[in-house]
């Protein structure tokens, strides 16, 4: 008997957060291409408006962001999807101070630094 294939099956889903429209956007298609789904945000409010609608297996976002960071926008989806791995990537100083503060809070996250290498975002993804 031929083995059917699942229809349940899904690429990997990949929300990307960041406040700089062609960063996120030039992600996002960088992980489609990857054979990804991954949908751009433009803000950690709209990363968090994005879960229930999306239900990302995976949330990449920078974490300074005007409004939400994505430090909060991180513990947010944690709370609610704690299946989600989380990947921050930030290009300023003041991030240290705020993964600080979310580890005093019991929240750890892996960080890279911007620019973030097409190349190695996808190890990260894969690995």
């Amino acid at each position: 008997m031929p083995e059917q294939a699942s229809t349940t099956s899904s690429k990997p889903r990949v929300l990307v957060a960041d406040d700089e429209q062609v960063i996120a956007n030039t992600l996002a298609i960088i992980l489609n291409q990857a054979g990804f789904e991954a949908r751009a945000v433009f803000s950690g409010e709209k990363a968090v408006e994005a879960l229930d609608s999306f239900q990302p297996d995976m949330l990449i976002s920078d974490v300074i962001m005007t409004g939400m960071t994505g430090i909060e926008a991180a513990i947010i989806t944690r709370t609610r999807m704690p299946k989600c791995k989380i990947l921050l990537f930030s290009g300023q100083a003041a991030t240290a101070d705020l993964l600080e503060k979310a580890r005093t809070q019991g929240h750890e996250f892996e960080i890279l630094a911007k620019p973030v290498h097409p190349t190695d975002l996808l190890a990260k993804l894969r690995g």
